[in-house]
């Protein structure tokens, strides 16, 4: 088991959840695929987009619905800062993920997490669990708990 995987489950066994994670046998690398191989609606697929505040130079993400993309403007005004794009190094040292497997909990260092309301109308929601192969299931509420998300609108 890989290293950030591990993160992934002490995280939410630490929270008190027994984790619901799937190895997909396959990258899910898009949400679309993600969606396939969990048998859920697109939009059920909490995606991990990492911004870089262009003023803290640090990584801010943004999980958003597997259909929706993220506004760039509505995220710079949520995170109070201009925002560009983050890059394999700093994504892997703010958060100890390689891109296509960030997960919403068990990152290396904090990190300012803001929500897209949409998936808030699921019961249940999939997101990257450390790698490309691996996805977790977990209800939005407690996914916005864990990672101190705060749930806004900044999807186009």
């Amino acid at each position: 088991m890989s290293k950030s995987l591990k993160r992934v489950r002490a995280a939410l066994e630490t929270a008190g959840i027994l984790p619901d994670i799937m190895e997909t046998g396959e990258a899910a690398r898009t949400a679309q695929k993600a969606a396939e191989l969990a048998g859920c609606h697109v939009d059920q697929i909490a995606k991990s987009i990492i911004f870089r505040g262009l003023e803290s130079d640090r990584a801010i993400l943004f999980l958003t619905a597997g259909g929706n993309r993220v506004s760039e403007d509505k995220a710079s005004a949520l995170a109070g800062e201009p925002l560009g794009k983050a890059d394999a190094a700093l994504i892997r040292r703010q958060t100890g993920f390689a891109i296509g497997g960030v997960a919403p909990v068990g990152h290396l260092n904090p990190i300012r997490a803001f929500v897209d309301p949409r998936l808030c109308e699921f019961e249940s929601v999939w997101a990257a669990a450390g790698t490309p192969h691996h996805i977790f299931r977990l209800e939005p509420e407690k996914m916005i708990a864990l990672c101190a998300g705060t749930v806004a609108p900044f999807s186009l």
